[in-house]
């Protein structure tokens, strides 16, 4: 994976993920993102869906007004908000929580590899501002 920031949007599945969601009107493809992790079940969680999974959880923050960093990696999903303002349905802000759960959980592969690297503190702590942004209820 290529990898340069620790947030988000740092890394090459993410900014896949970004692209790919311009074609969509809905939210359907960040619950499908974040479906797919839920649905691993305690399985080993491969570390592009996690990637995406905390791209469609910047959605759902955005979506509440809850921006965080924007920068050129972040444009697609910025312009998709802004094109299409919409509510994140409170389930889906549930979801997002248990997603990151999931990731930072002890059978994560971004969570380890991440675990291996200078900047595993960094990156929780990214993940956890993210948390933080996504207000459930």
């Amino acid at each position: 994976m290529g990898t340069w920031a620790v947030d988000a949007f740092g890394n090459d599945y993410a900014l896949d993920w970004a692209e790919d969601l311009q074609e969509t009107r809905n939210l359907e493809a960040v619950e499908n993102t974040l479906d797919n992790v839920l649905d691993n079940g305690g399985a080993y969680l491969e570390a592009p869906f996690a990637a995406e999974a905390l791209v469609a959880i910047e959605v759902i923050a955005r979506l509440q007004g809850h921006w965080g960093l924007r920068n050129e990696e972040s444009e697609a999903v910025d312009a998709w908000v802004e094109q299409r303002p919409q509510k994140a349905r409170p389930d889906l802000a549930a979801k997002a929580h248990q997603v990151i759960e999931r990731i930072l959980a002890e059978q994560s592969e971004l969570r380890e590899l991440w675990a291996d690297s200078e900047h595993y503190a960094d990156w929780t702590a990214s993940v956890a501002e993210l948390k933080g942004r996504v207000n459930v209820g």
